[in-house]
This record gives structure tokens, C-alpha cells and sequence, in this order.
């Protein structure tokens, strides 16, 4: 199907072997978009490709967990320095041309989550990430072809940003959607059933060579220190490389189930579609939030639609988490607030986003961890060290109403840090500390670093994108 007949370089440099990656993957996508009934039936030759084995490796060894080890104990690192990347990748490549290609289980990590409660992350060894990388680099241009526009976790070009623009966009004049359905879905990675999930993946690929190897991923097992191993008939393990892409098209289920019944509802005469309810789906990953523009008792015949598509895939709403709110009322969605209120000193109600109570606790809880840090060390460091924290925070949270926030976040981090100044010089006044810290003001600075002041962070709004957003293979051929 893709020419690769002519001899690539045994492994070639990294350079070559990005464009060639990439012009092959705008190939694939560009045949999938045009003929969106395509069935790929010889791509297994391009998984153990030098181009796409050193391009995969690259990925895996630049990621921060490439310092994670599997079942293995082998790092990235430890690969690197004793074993050799090009002898490590040929090895792959002739176990995955003779068809000897077998994966080791995952090494199950328990992580805390918010609430006290803990998330099974299963951590692949290093050789197993590379073939996933490779299999995502070949599968992912094919599905995005698919994907719809509301889905925009764990895609190329969408971001969290997206989803809430979608949401404030639908929920603003002229479209007026006040009703919104917050979709939990119930250990979204440790359900998906297998068989509806290969299925799917074999309406695209046909080549059985890769649903073969993606079904030897999801049975590999996984190794517990506390249970030993247990073997895995449900699920994509949380945390692999090629877990993100298949639940996307585990959930892509729900993107077409709303958008055939738009579609179907738009090609009615106007007479029969009045007074239906309109709605409008926004998906990042297992998070969604369907907006509905009609009555309560319209959202909850939704619910019930939605729990009936995720049950073929082997999946069930959260009965707690699953809620009914109103847009007045507001929501939380991805860490940002979405609410509609009155502006203050007019009649005009809007819709705002603003950062939610999580995520300020969230960010004001590591600043608490990082100022009881050990007094000893010279302010510089601590400064180093919550600097990258507040500026992160309030670059993500920027494009939204989020001034009042940014402020209460620049009093909490300043009595935080002047406590911290205050214990370690126990004997010192304002005054000799506002000399020696604050250079006679009243910012924390030590040398040529000062705090990062979350106060002068400008707001923006960030403009909703819908399906405009560009693919990163805009053919060129």
C-alpha cells in the first residue's frame, strides 16, 4: 500500500528519518480523509521502518519517563550507555519482521489522585514503549481522519483551552444552551472491553498483523509487587503511549452517536424540528460535557442515550458523578469554572470561566509543600523552585477571568514566603527583613531572582476554534 520499496538506510539520521515520517504519515491521512470507508491492509511493514523504530526512540528517550524502568529494570539511559540504540533497534526489527515480537507485562504503580483515593498507572518497559510509538506514529494519522471536531484530548493541536472555549462559545449568544450534562465515565481505562475496541479498530485496519500486535499489548498482563501478575481481559493500561489513542476510538462512539443525530435532526423540515432539543457534544478524553439547549427532562432522555452507546463498549456512567446542571448554576470542567452570572453594574448576564476551587487549591497546596522546605538553604533556591510553579499555573489559567484569582494567588504566595523568611531569621523585624530580602520594598528578591508576581499576569480570552484547528499533515504532496 505505501511504497517502501526503495532501500532506506539501514538507520538513517535522525533528520532523514523524520521527514520521511512524516511525509508517509501525510500519505495515510490524506488516503483516509478521502475515502473515509479505506481499510488499510499492508501498513505492520511500517511499525519495524529504521525511519519510525528511530523516531519512536527518540519520543521515548526525550519523554520524562524514560527514567521509569519496566518489569525489565532497563531504562532509556541504562539502553543508551550499555546496550547502544541501533543494536537495541535492530533487535526489535527483526523480532518484529519474523513475527517473535512478544510483550511484557506492565509494572503496576498505585499514584495518589485527588480525594485520597489512588490511580493504577502500568508502566511498560522501554522496548515495548518503542513499538507503541511506533504503531501511534503509523495508526494515529489514519484516525484522525475520523476523529470528530469536539473530541480534543490527546490529539495533535487541541488542548484543554478548546473544550472550554466550545463550551462557553454554545453556552453564550446567540446559541443559548443552558443545560449541561457532566459525563463521568467509571474507570474509563480499566473497562474498555477488547473485543468492541479491536472491532473498531478493524473498520480501519485490515492488516492483521497490527490488530494482532495491539491485542498482544492489551492481554501483556500486568505485574503487581502486591498481587504478582494478574492477566488483563478489560482495559488499555493508564499511563502507555498507545493507551491515550485507543480510548479516543473507544469514545469516538459517543462523538458519532450525537453527531448522527444532529446530522439526521438538520435534514428534517423546519416544522418538524421545532421545539427539539438541540445539542452540542465537548469531549477531552473519559471528560465530556454535552450541552443542551431544551429541558430537563431532554438532558435526562440524553443520559440514558449516553449510558446505552458507552455500554457497548464496555463502559458505564458514574451515577455520582454524572450530573444535571444548569448554566447559571455553573460547572467545573478541566480545572476551569464555567458559569453564567450577571456582570456587575448592568442588567447583561455573561458567561465566564475562571479558574475552579480544585485548581487554586491544587496550586496553593505545592506552594504550602514548597515553603516549609528546609530553611537552611538561601531564599534564591526557594524562589527557583516556586517560580516554574506560579508561572505554569497562571499561563494556563491566562485566557479566561482570572485577575481576582491571579491576585489572591500573589497575597497567598508573598505570606507564605515572608513566613518562610520569618522562621529562618527568627530575630530579625520587618525592617531588616524588607533590607535584606526586599531590597527596602516589600517583593521577595535574592540576588538577580525575585518572585514571580501572579498579579501581573495579563488576562486573554482564547477564541474557540471549533473545526478549524490545522492537522500537522496538511498535505503538501
Amino acid at each position: 500500500m505505501v511504497n517502501t520499496d526503495a532501500p532506506a538506510p539501514e538507520w538513517p539520521v535522525l533528520g532523514s528519518a523524520e521527514r520521511r515520517v512524516r511525509e508517509i504519515q501525510t500519505k495515510l491521512h490524506r488516503w483516509a480523509t478521502d475515502d473515509p470507508d479505506r481499510r488499510f491492509h499492508d501498513v505492520f511493514n511500517l511499525v519495524y521502518d529504521p525511519a519510525f523504530l528511530l523516531v519512536a526512540w527518540e519520543r521515548v528517550r526525550g519523554n520524562r519517563g524514560a527514567r521509569s524502568a519496566g518489569v525489565d529494570g532497563a531504562t532509556a539511559f541504562f539502553i543508551e550507555a550499555r546496550r547502544g540504540v541501533e543494536p537495541f533497534l535492530a533487535e526489535i526489527r527483526d523480532d518484529l519482521k519474523a513475527r517473535r515480537f512478544r510483550p511484557l507485562p506492565v509494572r503496576e504503580r498505585m499514584i495518589p489522585k485527588a480525594g485520597g483515593k489512588l490511580r493504577r498507572l502500568g508502566i511498560a518497559t522501554v522496548r515495548d514503549r518503542v513499538v507503541q510509538a511506533a504503531l501511534k506514529l503509523v495508526l494515529e494519522p489514519i484516525w484522525e481522519a475520523d476523529f470528530l471536531p469536539c473530541s480534543y484530548g490527546f490529539r495533535p493541536n487541541r488542548r484543554t483551552h478548546d473544550a472550554v472555549a466550545e463550551i462557553r462559545t454554545f453556552a453564550s449568544p446567540p446559541h443559548r444552551y443552558e443545560w449541561a450534562l457532566e459525563g463521568d465515565i467509571a474507570a474509563c481505562f480499566d473497562e474498555i472491553s477488547h473485543c468492541a475496541l479491536l472491532d473498531r479498530v478493524r473498520l480501519r485496519i485490515s492488516d492483521k498483523r497490527v490488530v494482532a500486535l495491539i491485542k498482544a499489548f492489551l492481554k501483556a498482563g500486568i505485574l503487581s509487587r502486591e498481587t504478582g501478575f494478574r492477566e488483563s481481559h478489560a482495559g488499555a493500561p493508564q499511563g502507555g503511549i498507545l493507551s491515550p489513542l485507543l480510548s479516543n476510538v473507544a469514545l469516538s462512539v459517543l462523538d458519532e452517536h450525537f453527531d448522527r443525530k444532529t446530522r439526521h435532526q438538520r435534514s428534517l423540515p423546519r416544522g418538524q424540528r421545532r421545539g427539539q432539543p438541540l445539542f452540542r457534544l465537548s469531549r477531552y478524553a473519559d471528560d465530556w460535557v454535552l450541552l443542551v439547549k431544551g429541558e430537563r427532562a431532554d438532558v435526562e432522555a440524553m443520559r440514558d442515550e449516553a449510558a446505552t452507546v458507552l455500554a457497548a463498549m464496555g463502559l458505564r456512567l458514574s451515577q455520582a458523578k454524572t450530573v444535571i446542571t444548569h448554566i447559571d448554576e455553573g460547572l467545573d470542567f478541566l480545572g476551569w469554572r464555567i458559569q453564567r452570572h450577571r456582570k456587575p453594574g448592568t442588567a447583561k448576564s455573561y458567561v465566564y470561566t475562571y479558574p475552579s476551587k480544585k485548581a487554586v487549591t491544587t496550586v496553593t497546596g505545592k506552594v504550602r509543600t514548597l515553603s516549609r522546605m528546609n530553611r537552611n538553604q538561601p531564599l534564591e533556591v526557594l524562589l527557583h523552585n516556586l517560580n516554574p510553579v506560579l508561572r505554569g499555573w497562571c499561563n494556563h489559567f491566562q485566557p479566561g477571568v482570572s485577575s481576582a484569582t491571579f491576585a489572591y494567588l500573589r497575597a497567598f504566595t508573598w505570606r507564605r514566603v515572608f513566613g518562610w523568611m520569618r522562621r529562618k531569621h527568627p530575630g530579625m523585624n520587618w525592617k531588616q527583613l524588607r533590607r535584606r530580602y526586599c531590597q527596602g520594598g516589600w517583593w521577595p528578591t535574592d540576588g538577580d531572582v525575585a518572585l514571580f508576581n501572579p498579579a501581573r499576569t495579563r488576562t486573554t480570552r482564547y477564541r474557540y476554534r471549533g473545526a478549524a484547528i490545522p492537522t500537522p499533515w496538511a498535505s503538501t504532496i
